[in-house]
């Protein structure tokens, strides 16, 4: 059942499920049907909603309505389940942006406290913190873990903590690399692990030691797990979470290059400014989980 016009139902459909086959699957209806309802839609809005191509994306337009939509279907939900059977409406994916760290560490426990007392389902998009946000602009998602203090138009945020950032390698490669400490002759050289072409971790940490803007030699691997075993065997030292590293620290695998010096991110919660018990939920899972494991 759904409480939404079949028209915004299928525009959404399609931008979550990334073509109109899959979300005539999604719908229980032609695929036909579902060009067509979203068409109807474009022709009563005057504008191109939907880029067709593979996925589909939506247009600027596009983007506008679905920030209106999202948080009207976590409504829809709320409405549903309280006038309709849980097996005829049953639980709506709430879509979440957060960042890989965060994913890692501390934020599987709100999102398993969540599904066992409400029985949420989540569709979970995962990119930089300080990237996540656009998901939430554009309407992806309905809240987003973010670097992010300002609200964003439309939203209200929550501080969660912070995240701190250690530098670690293996004994042998800060023995190798490292001789002297931290400084920018070394830093230039010795190769480096980031995350993605996204992630200015390491520079923000090279630029608060050296002052310099400096371009090592540089491994992508996108892994935030993988960052630590990474550096445990020699491939080159990175930024990490302190509750990731503790464990190879203490075993001796890695060490923390300047114990001394590091690099703190502050995390926020940005969602729709809508009164949903959906996202009243989240929240606090979210501040609760957070307060485990970051920092205040």
């Amino acid at each position: 059942m759904d409480l939404l016009h079949p028209q915004l139902a299928a525009f959404v459909a399609v931008l979550d499920e990334g073509s109109f086959e899959a979300a005539a699957q999604r719908l229980s209806v032609t695929s036909s049907a579902v060009s067509q309802r979203v068409k109807a839609l474009e022709d009563r809005l005057g504008q191109v909603l939907i880029l067709r191509q593979i996925p589909s994306r939506p247009t600027p337009a596009g983007e506008h309505l679905l920030r209106r939509v999202r948080p009207m279907q976590a409504l829809e939900a709320e409405a549903l389940a309280d006038f309709a059977p849980a097996r005829e409406s049953g639980p709506r994916s709430v879509a979440i942006a957060v960042n890989d760290d965060s994913l890692q560490t501390w934020f599987l426990g709100g999102l398993a406290e969540l599904h066992r007392r409400f029985g949420y389902l989540f569709d979970v998009r995962v990119d930089d913190q300080d990237h996540t946000l656009q998901m939430l602009r554009d309407g992806t998602v309905l809240g987003a873990v973010t670097a992010e203090a300002r609200a964003i138009q439309g939203c209200n945020v929550h501080p969660l903590g912070t995240m701190r950032y250690h530098a670690i390698a293996s004994p042998a490669f800060s023995k190798r690399n490292f001789p002297d400490g931290l400084n920018a002759e070394a830093l230039a050289t010795a190769p480096l692990i980031v995350f993605n072409r996204k992630d200015d971790l390491q520079w923000r940490f090279m630029r608060r030691i050296t002052r310099a803007r400096l371009s090592p030699p540089t491994h992508y691997l996108p892994t935030a797990t993988g960052f630590v075993e990474a550096a445990a065997l020699g491939l080159g030292w990175c930024l990490a979470p302190e509750s990731l590293i503790a464990p190879a620290v203490e075993t001796g695998h890695v060490v923390n290059l300047d114990p001394g010096r590091w690099l703190d991110v502050s995390l926020y919660w940005q969602y729709a400014a809508v009164r949903s018990d959906t996202l009243e939920h989240i929240g606090r899972a979210m501040r609760d989980a957070a307060r485990t494991a970051l920092r205040p």
